[in-house]
């Protein structure tokens, strides 16, 4: 099994692997491409997403900048939108469903260390997948940790930090994030 292979299995990898590192630099290299375009430069923007990612819906916008690990493990349905500053750490798939909004300083994170302070040492990570459902609003400055999906139809509110999976129909917000009411 390769390390790319255990990696998105959510099995203990190792990031330094020589395709992971060339995966990697293959993203950023996009991704810096994408940060410096200008704001009438939809077409170059669009053409270096569709390169980025696993697969990305025909309507979107993302505002630069925006940051992630491999890009190609990013799944995003059709009419999303990414406000400014946003990450997603793709170690592992993160699928995101149709009309999704980010507000800005989003963060997703897939990638995760072992708990102990000895395992951890030695160098191997973990990534966990997350799921983001159809009609979803993030509000700014969220945080999605690994391992979490979030139903239909949601919100979560500005600074929530998502440590468990949110059921469909919310409004869900606070640290850790709780669901407040059924919307």
């Amino acid at each position: 099994m390769t390390e790319r292979e255990k990696m998105l299995a959510g099995e203990l990898y190792v990031a330094a692997d020589p395709e992971l590192v060339a995966m990697r630099r293959q993203a950023r290299d996009l991704i810096f491409s994408f940060n410096r375009t200008a704001p009438g430069e939809i077409e170059q923007r669009e053409g270096l997403l569709r390169q980025l990612f696993g697969k990305i819906g025909p309507q979107f916008e993302i505002e630069p900048p925006f940051h992630c690990d491999y890009g190609c493990h990013i799944y995003a349905g059709d009419q999303f939108f990414m406000n400014f500053n946003c990450v997603i750490l793709d170690v592992n798939t993160v699928h995101i469903g149709d009309q999704v909004m980010f507000g800005p300083n989003v963060q997703i994170y897939t990638a995760s260390h072992p708990l102990e302070a000895a395992e951890r040492a030695k160098g191997p990570e973990l990534g966990f997948p997350v799921r983001i459902g159809n009609r979803v609003w993030i509000g700014g400055g969220a945080i999605i940790c690994p391992g979490v999906t979030i139903g239909d139809d949601t919100t979560i509110g500005a600074g929530a930090v998502v440590t468990r999976d949110i059921p469909a129909g919310v409004f869900a917000a606070g640290n850790p994030c709780r669901v407040v009411k059924k919307i």
